[in-house]
């Protein structure tokens, strides 16, 4: 039997996938989270195959997430669940150390398939996403600007275009507000963005929010 955490916030998408779950004989749930310290907790007390992770999960977040995973005893497979098809955060999440990656609006029956390859070590990138992964990251220079950040950066930047300040995310990333706002004007040098305004419509535009 593959055991299987969820970790996502949103009720109805739990619930979904628990249904979808239920449907297979060799995979069941044996443990939900629905923030990053939950997580944990959870990873600590349950022992699971499977880690179901949504990437966009409130406090630390399912990128941030996944080295802290890593570093636990017996660490389960990782399966980001997304709904962004964004090439570039599926392969930082794949960089990272997740052994898959699907998104929410597949199939239903490939996030049945994603378990089971990636429970028997096997990895798993979404069908829309792989040619795209070879061309766009692979053999290609003409990569998007913010596929050229640095992770820390890229933290930065998702926290301000969701709305969050210079002294939250300093707080949230456990580094100096002066380092947020050096980031930030690092930022908005190579988005070429004159202020976070322009940086939200650019995360709009290449579907990142």
């Amino acid at each position: 039997m593959i055991r299987v955490i969820i970790a996502e916030d949103h009720k109805i998408v739990r619930e979904g996938i628990k249904q979808l779950v239920s449907l297979a004989e060799d995979i069941s749930v044996v443990g939900e989270a629905t923030n990053g310290t939950h997580l944990l907790e959870q990873l600590r007390q349950i022992p699971c195959d499977v880690l179901l992770l949504d990437i966009s999960m409130p406090g630390t977040n399912g990128l941030e997430s996944i080295p802290r995973i890593r570093a636990l005893d017996n660490p389960p497979a990782i399966l980001m669940l997304s709904m962004h098809d964004e090439v570039q955060i599926a392969a930082r999440a794949l960089k990272a150390g997740a052994a898959g990656y699907s998104t929410k609006d597949s199939d239903p029956a490939l996030l049945l398939t994603a378990i089971r390859k990636v429970a028997g070590g096997g990895r798993y990138i979404d069908p829309q996403l792989a040619d795209r992964m070879v061309f766009e990251v692979g053999l290609t220079d003409s990569r998007p600007a913010h596929a050229q950040l640095s992770e820390r950066e890229y933290q930065v930047f998702e926290r301000l275009v969701h709305g969050t300040n210079v002294n939250e995310i300093a707080q949230q990333l456990n580094i100096s507000s002066k380092t947020v706002s050096t980031h930030k004007v690092r930022l908005m040098q190579k988005l070429q963005a004159h202020s976070v305004a322009d940086m939200v419509r650019y995360a709009i535009d290449h579907k990142l929010i």
